[in-house]
């Protein structure tokens, strides 16, 4: 028996008591990091905000198995946040400048009603390319009358993880959920709101294709509106995809069981607290970015290096883990190997990189953190 197939459905329950102490967590972790961005330069701000936009709409989409270049999500969210960055040369493509434009609609006007004509274009926004094309997929519009079935295992042997409710009446539910998400109960807390929002919503499975993507920007809006901040500082789709496999093991749960969804919301709220926790990191890293720049404002850099650093330096660029050599630069600029051996050397002169221990054949460069004792 589906959740939705409950006679009271969707009367959710919940043991509030009983996630007392992560809601304290979170909001406490929630005004660490808001404190933590105030102080910050504006430009750190942004780069902050960038960081967590490009995490989300990177991770939003890995967790339905997409995957999408790193550099163009990276150019598309400078461009819609008006951020110039050296040595971009990378243009965003017609999926990043979409998914992009569905998660700053999502959160920068927090308090704008939600409507079924917002759903809609927020699905469609994550088939660019749908117009005219060969798919299956409706765009912008409900699921059509089949079944939608959430099945996994073989193709003979396929086993049903889940069923959406009929397609009869999904006008009507959607509409129950908009009007209780637009107008939720005085007493009811924000951030059980946003774990409540997300499950019912992916329940509902509105659409052929997109519901997840969809239903995490609308859990987005909910968690600005918890926060009364329309600018996102952190990723729970860079969380949940860390958690990916537990995160459909959750869901497969609450949507098999009964309407108390306690241990769900338990669920969500350590993924969220856990969202939090990594975004800290992140702030530290882009102030010491913001930092490096500022230290290194006068150094005559050519824009190969400017762009190299700038990546080294970026939160996105998890390819750095390890530093970079001289044939990572050459993938990196385009250019020989002797003229890149040049400009990590110049950039060793210049005190932005410091050598790494190891690294073989091969030397390996990171950057210098502010006490010139390693790399960032």
């Amino acid at each position: 028996m589906y959740i939705w197939q409950h006679a009271n459905w969707p009367h959710f329950l919940w043991d509030e008591s009983a996630l007392r102490s992560q809601l304290d967590s979170v909001r406490l972790l929630q005004g660490r990091l808001l404190g933590r961005t105030e102080l910050a330069p504006e430009q750190a701000d942004l780069e902050v905000e960038m960081d967590a936009l490009i995490q989300n709409a990177i991770r939003t989409s890995e967790i339905e198995g997409e995957h999408l270049d790193v550099s163009s999500v990276r150019s598309s969210v400078a461009r819609q946040l008006g951020i110039e960055q050296a040595g971009m040369v990378e243009r965003g493509t017609p999926e990043s400048d979409s998914l992009v434009t569905l998660l700053l609609e999502a959160t920068h006007e927090p308090d704008s009603p939600l409507s079924t004509q917002q759903l809609c274009h927020w699905q469609a926004l994550l088939f660019p390319d749908a117009a005219g094309a060969f798919t299956e997929v409706r765009v912008g519009d409900w699921r059509g009358d089949q079944p939608m079935q959430v099945v996994s295992g073989r193709i003979d042997r396929p086993k049903v993880r889940f069923e959406a409710p009929p397609r009869v009446g999904l006008e009507t539910q959607v509409n129950d959920f908009l009007a209780w998400f637009n107008a939720p109960p005085a007493d009811l807390d924000p951030l059980i709101r946003a774990g409540i929002a997300h499950l019912w919503l992916i329940t509902l499975h509105p659409f052929d294709d997109g519901n997840g993507r969809t239903t995490r920007a609308v859990t987005d809006r909910a968690l600005a509106q918890a926060e009364r901040h329309s600018v996102r500082f952190y990723s729970l789709s860079a969380a949940i995809m860390a958690r990916r496999n537990a995160y459909y093991e959750q869901l497969e749960q609450a949507q098999s069981g009964e309407l108390d969804i306690t241990q769900w919301l338990a669920w969500f709220l350590d993924t969220l607290e856990e969202a939090l926790q990594q975004a800290l990191l992140r702030v530290e890293r882009v102030l010491a970015k913001t930092l490096f720049w500022q230290r290194h404002a006068t150094k005559v850099l050519n824009q190969r290096q400017i762009k190299v650093l700038n990546r080294l330096l970026d939160m996105a660029g998890e390819e750095f883990e390890h530093g970079i050599n001289a044939r990572k630069y050459q993938s990196l600029t385009k250019v020989s190997k002797a003229t890149a051996t040049r400009d990590l050397a110049e950039l060793l002169e210049l005190g932005c990189l410091d050598k790494l221990p190891g690294g073989g054949r091969s030397t390996r460069y990171g950057v210098r953190s502010e006490n010139n004792k390693g790399d960032v």
